[in-house]
């Protein structure tokens, strides 16, 4: 059902009530407006329209009416024909090209409306709903990301840079660079957040193996299964969670970019005692 059909017969229910208040003396033509959102002008209008002509007389007029802005029937009729002869099983966006090239002149939105009503397309699946940013947590240790960035951030040399930091802030309390990302880099990051900042809340990170237990590629963490990291985390009562898209960790890959300079000289000295030359 339309949604206009839809409004006629809310609008049809609410004017019965409120005609049944006024025939029995409960409400004035006033307050029987009120319910139909209108004035009392409108009901006392609907009242000589009812009683002449029932609930036909309820119905919106103009519904009737065709838009005089509207296509032809034997326009539509003619398109949807085609669609049916020559491009049968074709997708909208290709048959609106050779609509359009062969002289068509209406818009794309009104050739899938047509062959929509036709039954000759069906209407695509529902896209899944768009990401939205999360709001970042209201205190500090609430939420710690952490994320490793491979980058020549040396002259010639590749590397892992793995950030730590607080989601409230964007503040980072660990950063330093190794061979490779994997459990002992995610120990040293947190070891270095609770030393010097105390347990958090909560821990976010992608869905690398030494992080989390991933059946299937591409699949749901598996929760119950977890790695050596993971128990860990799980001792120390801190909750973690998986970043499903590469938005999830935007964050924590912004503050890599930005700290560079600092993670190409002071924490590569701070771990190898090398001046990064």
């Amino acid at each position: 059902m339309k949604r206009t059909n839809v409004r006629e017969e809310v609008r049809k229910m609410r004017f019965e009530e409120a005609y049944e208040g006024w025939n029995q003396g409960r409400l004035s033509q006033e307050e029987a407006a009120l319910l139909l959102g209108r004035r009392a002008r409108s009901f006392r209008r609907y009242l000589v329209r009812f009683e002449a002509e029932g609930e036909a007389g309820l119905l919106d007029r103009r519904l009737e009416n065709r838009s005089l802005r509207g296509a032809p029937v034997d326009e539509v009729l003619a398109l949807q024909e085609r669609y049916r002869e020559r491009y049968g099983g074709w997708n909208v966006r290709h048959f609106f090209g050779h609509y359009r090239s062969e002289g068509g002149q209406r818009s794309y939105g009104w050739v899938k409306k047509q062959l929509r009503a036709g039954g000759l397309v069906e209407r695509g699946k529902r896209k899944g709903t768009h990401r939205k940013k999360r709001d970042r947590k209201p205190l500090p240790g609430m939420m710690i990301h952490q994320d490793g960035s491979r980058h020549e951030w040396l002259p010639g040399q590749w590397h892992d840079l793995i950030v730590t930091m607080d989601d409230a802030m964007g503040e980072v309390y660990s950063m330093f660079l190794v061979e490779e990302e994997g459990t002992a880099s995610s120990f040293i990051g947190m070891r270095e957040v609770i030393e010097s900042r105390g347990v958090p809340s909560s821990f976010h990170s992608d869905r690398g193996s030494h992080d989390w237990t991933t059946p299937e590629a591409g699949g749901q963490v598996d929760k119950a299964n977890p790695t050596q990291f993971g128990r860990a985390m799980r001792q120390m009562n801190i909750q973690r969670m998986a970043a499903d898209s590469p938005e999830a960790r935007g964050r924590s890959r912004t503050g890599c970019r930005r700290n560079w300079r600092f993670a190409g000289s002071r924490a590569w000295k701070r771990r190898t005692g090398s001046s990064g030359r």
